[in-house]
């Protein structure tokens, strides 16, 4: 779901940033999300590209590129629409996709970037560690 390679490279790029910045995807993902679905619900066409041209943009900075490929198919089907004058009722699925993605990719940042994750290490609180006998008496 999450090229976490390239995650961890915006990550580094962005430094003491990325939390802050991260905090904005998540912000304009549920904004374009909320105006898709406006959009699909009024049957408004031209109001489906910019935020799925956003949300696109913004998942591919974050290496979310499953969420970024649901987000350009509505946005690229919505301009064709544009262009030949219908409404593009066949995005409803994707559109449901979208948010899920789009749920299970913030989980997954979540996840990512929460401090008890980053304290847990092997050995570390709630697992078993054998004791090295430091400490010890007769050791």
């Amino acid at each position: 779901m999450i090229d976490w390679a390239y995650f961890e490279e915006t990550r580094n790029t962005l430094g003491p940033g990325f939390i802050r910045i991260l905090g904005y995807f998540r912000e304009d993902g549920q904004e374009s999300l909320r105006k898709i679905e406006e959009a699909m619900h009024s049957h408004d066409t031209a109001a489906l590209v910019i935020p799925a041209h956003t949300l696109k943009g913004e998942s591919r900075q974050f290496g979310a590129e499953p969420l970024a490929e649901v987000a350009e198919k509505i946005e690229m089907t919505a301009r064709h629409c544009i262009e030949v004058g219908r409404f593009p009722d066949e995005l409803i699925p994707d559109v449901v996709e979208l948010k899920k993605l789009f749920r299970d990719t913030i989980a997954a940042f979540d996840a990512a970037v929460s401090p008890l994750k980053q304290r847990q290490k092997p050995g570390g609180f709630g697992n078993k560690v054998a004791n090295t006998g430091f400490g010890r008496a007769g050791s």
